[in-house]
């Protein structure tokens, strides 16, 4: 459990003041951060607002009494009292912002909770509503181990103005009870932060079954299924940083820029399950590399940068998986990029990622999106993935959207170790495992085949009349000799 957290002042000092300076008498957003068990300490990077919603909305009102009393001179208690007021939360929507933000989130950052700048009476009154917020944020920006049931929530109060911050438990029934109040301080967090970089290969090979052998259908079915599956096989990775194998819970001393290097332990059969050969019909193919950063605090131990580098690595996976799942969603023709040939023109109705691969009769290729990363605060990156259609004009869209921050202007700031997009191959035994199984679909191939039959047949006649000429012509030529032999 989470018992005191330490928020970059810089940043929180940036953040009160906007809030200061707004309008607004209330807000919801996002906290950027880490919480670490071992150390029982949370750290805070920034707070992102959550932006208007889609009917231009904000995600966060006041419902009651004076919404806002913060500019009003002096006024007797009767009237300035606003105990009755309450926060109204778009939660819903808070929810899809954490889920986009994840995202764009490297190894050792997170989304981490929410914030709220709001009255100390409308806090109050409202503490369902937030926990149930927080909740709503955690499922939507899941960690990959989640061995953390606990989120933060920090209060910004303008009147008086402090910050508080409280641990806010996850359970299956969320109360009043399940906030807990935890140490909160200011302090320099991110220049104490250390970075550690892994650019890593993979190659996959994913059995596709058939109906009653597995439940995974469509092709991101199997991919997702793969991932879950890599995932625990990752764990048990052993890792190098800058030559050096990583043995112990050691502090890393050194500055600068650190080289992971993973190292899995020999293949094991965990992608075949209990299956026999006869029930695979096909395979997919997951092939590329993968650019990782991750950024460690001086206190946490050098293990937990190698922990973050393959967390970042599979929710790498994920996310770029998700993407087109939901573009998919989002359109009604196969958008997919990459699609390959077919033998039946109704699959082209569907995406790629949607196709049930048991149907497939030829191979179908898929390209995911590329990673890119993005300058962010002192010297972190946040990331985001473009399409081969897709220009870094989009990037800085989502950054000012989603991030609240200014479009890098500078071209060259943005990193692109990833020259080529993850490609994945659904490659079908069909032709292999059933040779006979199809029959002509149309008169023109069955008069072909009658064509081509009656054609062997007598080119068949005509090889046997002249093999039989042949023979006879020796014979003929034999006998001859014979003759002429015995009269001399």
């Amino acid at each position: 459990m989470v018992k005191a957290v330490v928020g970059e002042e810089t940043q929180l000092q940036l953040a009160e003041d906007r809030l200061s300076q707004s309008s607004v008498p209330a807000e919801v957003g996002l906290v950027i951060g880490k919480l670490n068990s071992t150390l029982d300490r949370g750290f805070v990077f920034d707070l992102v607002p959550t932006p208007k919603n889609d009917a231009g909305q904000p995600a966060c009102s006041i419902l009651g009494a004076a919404k806002d009393n913060r500019k009003k001179g002096p006024k007797p208690k009767s009237q300035t009292s606003d105990s009755s007021s309450s926060l109204i939360i778009d939660q819903d929507w808070v929810a899809e912002h954490a889920r986009q933000v994840s995202r764009m989130m490297v190894g050792g950052m997170k989304v981490v909770g929410i914030y709220v700048w709001a009255s100390e009476a409308a806090f109050k009154n409202s503490t369902m509503v937030l926990c149930q917020t927080v909740k709503g944020i955690a499922e939507a920006a899941s960690f990959l181990e989640d061995v953390l049931d606990e989120r933060l929530l920090i209060h910004i109060c303008y009147s008086p103005r402090r910050w508080t911050c409280r641990n806010c438990m996850l359970s299956s029934n969320i109360t009043s009870s399940s906030l807990w109040p935890c140490d909160f301080k200011m302090g320099r967090v991110l220049t104490s932060l250390q970075t550690f970089k892994c650019s890593y290969d993979f190659d996959l090979r994913l059995p596709i079954y058939q109906e009653k052998t597995s439940k995974s259908e469509t092709l991101s079915d199997v991919l997702r299924n793969g991932i879950s599956l890599y995932a625990k096989e990752m764990q048990g990775a052993k890792a190098m940083i800058d030559g050096n194998l990583v043995v112990n819970d050691e502090t890393c001393m050194a500055d600068g820029l650190h080289e992971v290097e993973l190292l899995l332990p020999f293949m094991k059969d965990i992608y075949i399950e209990s299956c026999s050969q006869r029930d695979v019909i096909g395979v997919v193919n997951f092939t590329g590399s993968v650019c990782s950063f991750s950024f460690l605090n001086s206190k946490e131990p050098i293990s937990q940068a190698v922990a973050d580098i393959k967390d970042d690595i599979i929710r790498s996976l994920q996310s770029r998986l998700d993407i087109i799942c939901d573009e998919a969603d989002e359109d009604v023709g196969p958008s997919d990029e990459g699609i390959g040939e077919t033998s039946n023109d109704a699959l082209y109705e569907k995406p790629v990622s949607q196709l049930v691969l048991r149907s497939l009769r030829k191979n179908c290729n898929l390209s995911l999106p590329r990673r890119v990363f993005v300058p962010w605060l002192a010297c972190t990156f946040i990331c985001d993935y473009l399409q081969s259609s897709e220009t870094i004009e989009v990037l800085k869209d989502h950054c000012v959207e989603l991030m609240s921050m200014e479009a890098p202007n500078d071209a060259s700031t943005i990193l692109e170790p990833e020259e080529e997009a993850l490609r994945v191959i659904a490659r079908s035994f069909w032709d292999v495992v059933l040779p006979y199984s199809s029959a002509p679909s149309s008169s023109q191939e069955k008069s072909r085949e009658v064509t081509i039959t009656e054609n062997s047949q007598k080119t068949i006649k005509s090889l046997n009349v002249n093999f039989i000429a042949a023979i006879f012509f020796l014979l003929l030529s034999v006998l001859a000799g014979y003759i002429l032999v015995r009269k001399s």
